[in-house]
């Protein structure tokens, strides 16, 4: 293995394949910034290409696309609130707060350092343990998908901002909305008034775009202030890049923490980047020593996303070069990409294509590092966009969240969905209703509605649904940690109020002390 992983790095070093590389990085990050184009949007579009080139070099290329737009996706999050692809809802919690402080550039140089060193931590995995992690992928079914729904589900209570209450009608609202459109067991349509676009049901990216975007203007034009995109004090420095590096290198457990629950949650097939990443900031939110600090503006919310969302990039190919299931929607579309050059994934990719393969972990591995440069180099270019007067920045923004909402499906439907979304944010985050609860209800109820369907489908199959759902050692760890999860706050709350209970009787009695 060591010997193909030195071969398939001196491929990547070719001179051409570290042009294709970082042709490719650079236009992933382009795909991820610009809100309505993803990842898959960007794999799909450029496979084609690939066709004429050696195996090698089109794989290389992809690997690029794939790492970059898992960064690239962090920028508009952090400067506009409109995360680029679904994977960077947690990025904007801390990433958009940074912007307006003035701090746009701490955003972005944390982003990239913690996509790059997310993506390492993945990749070395991705070449040291690959079989036995693709044998545990297989142990995941419908009873495990239900129950890591519910445990993302129990984020909820650490995305609500003052009432807890607030947060779960909010993320009941986001349930229901997931239901719009086709079951997806049985087929009944649901919710869609008589429009037959709305079968296929929302589109996660339009609510993306309306929950966190279009407030932002509405604030401003209809408030009649200027749209706190930025400081004016806000002045790229080299000296950011080290202090922020610095600052990240010096809490390792927050770093390797995300990396890892990144990869595990990447090698569940089908599981994505978005419940990765809200799994890393709800778990670095709960073990930070100030927890009061997430949500105002903290590099350390915007590492614990990147890391956790770029380290799901090779997790997701875990199961796909060695059992052929792609772990993610962009993974599938680098397993059409394999099959295209007469590659099958399986044991047979590693014994009979085994340099192709190893030149494509490398080149993920490498990646990382162009990331690092880009990021840290472009973010001098990034926070000087949001400078730029709101009056000239609206206009744009509000076109380009047009553009993308139409551009996802080429429907209008989709476009007045998105103004709707809108509107709906505007007014909720007037009544203190954060957005953040809504989308994760949407994103997570297909998995819960799914899983619980299939398991019920399948425990009355085999005699007894409570055994089945609830006796599955991956069952019984999800059931835990979403114990663990939901009752955490209740025990932080009291812990809190412990704490000003001490506090307080010790200032009575040094005040008695001092009468005395």
């Amino acid at each position: 293995m060591f010997d193909l992983a030195v071969a398939g790095l001196e491929h990547v070093f070719v001179p051409a394949n570290l042009l294709f590389l970082f042709i490719g990085v650079f236009a992933g990050i382009v795909f991820g910034a610009l809100p309505g184009l993803t990842a898959t949007m960007g794999l799909a579009l450029l496979v084609p290409f690939t066709f004429t080139m050696a195996p090698t070099a089109g794989l290389i290329m992809l690997a690029g696309i794939y790492v970059g737009a898992m960064y690239g996706d962090a920028v508009p999050a952090i400067l506009i609130n409109t995360p680029g692809t679904p994977a960077a809802i947690a990025t904007s919690f801390d990433g958009f707060p940074l912007s307006q402080k003035g701090m746009a550039q701490h955003g972005l140089v944390a982003a990239a350092v913690a996509s790059s060193f997310g993506s390492l931590v993945a990749n070395i995995v991705l070449l040291t343990a690959a079989p036995p992690l693709a044998a545990a992928s297989l142990k995941f079914g419908p009873p495990e998908y239900f129950w890591l729904g519910v445990f993302g589900l129990t984020i909820i209570a650490t995305l609500s901002t003052g009432s807890v209450l607030k947060g779960f009608l909010a993320g009941a609202l986001g349930l229901l909305l997931s239901t719009i459109g086709m079951a997806p067991i049985g087929g009944d349509v649901r919710l869609t008034f008589g429009h037959p676009e709305m079968q296929a049901g929302i589109e996660l990216i339009v609510a993306l775009i309306g929950f966190f975007c279009l407030p932002e203007i509405l604030g401003s034009v209809i408030g009649k202030r200027q749209a706190k995109y930025s400081s004016e004090n806000a002045k790229p420095e080299l000296s950011v890049v080290w202090e922020v590096m610095s600052s990240l290198f010096k809490k390792p457990v927050l770093m390797f923490r995300s990396a890892f629950i990144g990869t595990v949650v990447g090698f569940a097939p089908g599981a994505g980047g978005n419940i990765a990443s809200m799994v890393s900031y709800n778990e670095a939110c709960r073990w930070d020593k100030n927890p009061e600090e997430f949500g105002k503006g903290t590099i350390k919310g915007v590492a614990a996303s990147e890391a956790a969302n770029s380290a799901m990039a090779p997790g997701s190919l875990v199961p796909l070069l060695t059992l052929g299931i792609p772990g993610s929607p962009p993974a599938a579309v680098i397993l059409g990409a394999l099959m295209l050059h007469g590659m099958r994934p399986g044991g047979e990719l590693f014994t009979v294509h085994g340099q192709v393969v190893y030149a494509f972990m490398m080149a993920l591995l490498v990646a990382a590092f162009f990331v690092t440069i880009i990021g840290c180099f472009g973010s001098f270019v990034f926070s000087r966009i949001i400078n730029i007067p709101s009056r000239f920045l609206a206009p744009v923004i509000i076109f380009m969240t047009v553009l993308g909402s139409y551009a996802i499906r080429n429907n209008m439907l989709d476009v007045w969905i998105m103004l709707i979304f809108g509107v709906v944010g505007f007014i909720s985050n007037k009544l203190k209703f954060h957005p953040a609860p809504i989308v994760l209800g949407l994103i997570l109820g297909p998995f819960v509605e799914e899983g619980l369907v299939q398991s019920m489908l399948a425990g009355h199959a085999t005699g007894s649904v409570v055994h089945y759902m609830v006796f599955r050692p991956i069952s019984i760890v999800l059931i835990t940690l979403s114990l663990l999860s939901a009752l955490w706050p209740i025990y932080a709350s009291w812990k809190h109020k412990r704490k000003q209970r001490r506090e307080g009787c010790a200032c009575n009695i040094e005040e008695g002390v001092k009468n005395a």
